[in-house]
């Protein structure tokens, strides 16, 4: 079968470019045809560009060159990750080749396959301009044509009352449909739409032994890995404390943490899954870093992100009976009185899995 899927494409960020790579693998694996649609919306298109104003007080005219050429520096830095990304992407994400920007394009010259998948990653989060786009709901796919959502997420609790008919009208458009969470599943009982399930992120539909050996090289040195999206000051003091208390280094992939030992921001998604892998320990605010400490069986530890985009994290480690590891800053325990059952939690997992990887196949036979 010919199937083309529609994710947040090419945002730079190790976790959404993994979990589309997932995705196109498994549905390879299960012999399908996958493409991702290469979909750039403006808004998704700002990346790395050496001239962009991303505060608008500066947008003035004596101001704008002198706020460019402030920048410039880090922006020029910051081009060697665009260029490590888009290297992944080159070799690991099967892209179509026309260029969409918008959802009335992909209506006039529609992106050809038998079935249209949207997700995973937090397509439908309306905090986000992709969750107002109708695009990301698959509204340009015809209704005679097979469409499913996979694992996408709203990644809040609830959504605006004036975004309630936008999102129920697209949802209710798609043939089969799966969400990430089950705080999902709350959003669209709400809008009486009660035919969903809820499935595991793309990324485990692929065996560790395969991230492995396709992706991991060793690290010799002992570390913790740190990925804080927010420079969270308290994952910076229990990150300093247990690496003192541990003698280990601290390693993070993130630009804005100074007292790293060593910064990765520059490097691949490979890297990413190589510090995942090899790490003593994992602290941060990330889904894919939780997702990918469970994959490789690593101890770790999240912390709340102050954007309330929570949901994903508190849900799964709920599931998995894992919520003690969700920590609130004054329940901090130290890394060594921490362990994780992972003989029980493999074992939810495996019927997580196949559960996920269930609904793929029957939702793409169009089985009831």
């Amino acid at each position: 079968m010919k199937i083309k899927t529609i994710t947040c494409h090419e945002v730079y960020n190790h976790g959404a470019s993994l979990q589309e790579f997932a995705l196109l693998q498994y549905l390879k694996n299960i012999g399908h045809n996958a493409q991702t649609i290469h979909y750039k919306p403006n808004y998704l298109s700002g990346h790395f560009k050496l001239r962009t104003i991303s505060n608008p007080r500066f947008d003035k005219p004596l101001l704008r060159q002198l706020y460019i050429l402030a920048k410039l520096p880090g922006r020029i830095f910051a081009l060697k990750r665009k260029k490590a990304f888009d290297e992944f992407s080159r070799k690991y994400i099967n892209t179509d080749s026309k260029l969409y920007r918008s959802n009335e394009e992909l209506k006039e010259d529609l992106p050809e396959a038998d079935a249209y998948i949207c997700g995973s990653d937090q397509i439908w989060n309306s905090f986000f301009q992709n969750g107002k786009d109708p695009s990301f709901y698959l509204n340009f796919v015809p209704s005679n044509k097979l469409k499913i959502s996979y694992a996408a997420s709203f990644a809040i609790d609830a959504i605006e009352e004036s975004l309630k008919p936008f999102v129920q009208e697209n949802i209710e458009r798609i043939d089969k449909i799966s969400v990430r969470e089950s705080s999902g599943l709350k959003i669209l009982e709400d809008l009486s739409i009660t035919r969903a399930v809820q499935v595991l992120d793309p990324v485990f539909l692929i065996e560790s032994k395969y991230w492995e050996e396709t992706f991991v090289t060793p690290i010799k040195e002992k570390f913790i890995f740190v990925y804080d999206f927010e420079s969270n000051k308290n994952i910076e003091r229990i990150s300093i404390e247990t690496a003192k208390k541990h003698n280990l280094k601290i390693f993070t992939v993130n630009q804005n943490i100074t007292y790293a030992d060593k910064n990765f921001f520059k490097k691949s998604p490979e890297v990413f899954l190589s510090l995942i892998s090899n790490a003593n320990f994992i602290i941060g605010n990330s889904f894919h870093a939780l997702a990918f400490s469970l994959i490789f069986n690593k101890i770790f530890f999240v912390i709340d992100r102050n954007e309330k985009i929570n949901t994903r994290m508190r849900d799964f480690m709920s599931s998995l009976n894992l919520s003690y590891l969700n920590l609130d800053v004054d329940e901090f325990k130290t890394f060594d009185k921490v362990s994780i059952n992972y003989e029980k939690v493999n074992f939810e997992l495996r019927e997580k899995i196949k559960k996920s990887q269930n609904f793929l196949k029957k939702a793409l036979k169009n089985d009831e």
